[in-house]
């Protein structure tokens, strides 16, 4: 779970705890209950989120954003190969005398 569906989780719930009025005296389910059971599942979310973001973010499992540290990788398969435009000037001949 990430930051932001452990936000929406606590957003829900605090909508169902503070802002939801049930008419039932007597509800099989009580909302305010839920929302404060969601409120809590977003928090601890939340929480393990920051807590494992170093852990489980980019470059966990290889994938890094910065270059190669000792240039591109060569003859790598997967591009093809760049195609190089050679331009051959002639050179002007000698002006009269």
């Amino acid at each position: 779970m990430g930051l932001p569906v452990s936000l929406i989780l606590i957003a829900v719930g605090a909508i169902l705890a503070f802002a939801v009025k049930q008419s039932d005296p007597n509800p099989p389910v009580d909302i305010d209950v839920v929302g404060w059971i969601l409120m809590l599942v977003g928090l601890v979310g939340g929480l393990l989120s920051l807590m494992l973001w170093d852990r489980l973010g980019p470059g966990a499992l290889g994938w890094h954003r910065g270059g190669y540290a000792a240039g591109p990788p060569a003859g790598d398969p997967g591009y093809a190969p760049r195609r190089r435009t050679v331009v051959e000037e002639e050179e002007a001949p000698p002006p009269p005398p």
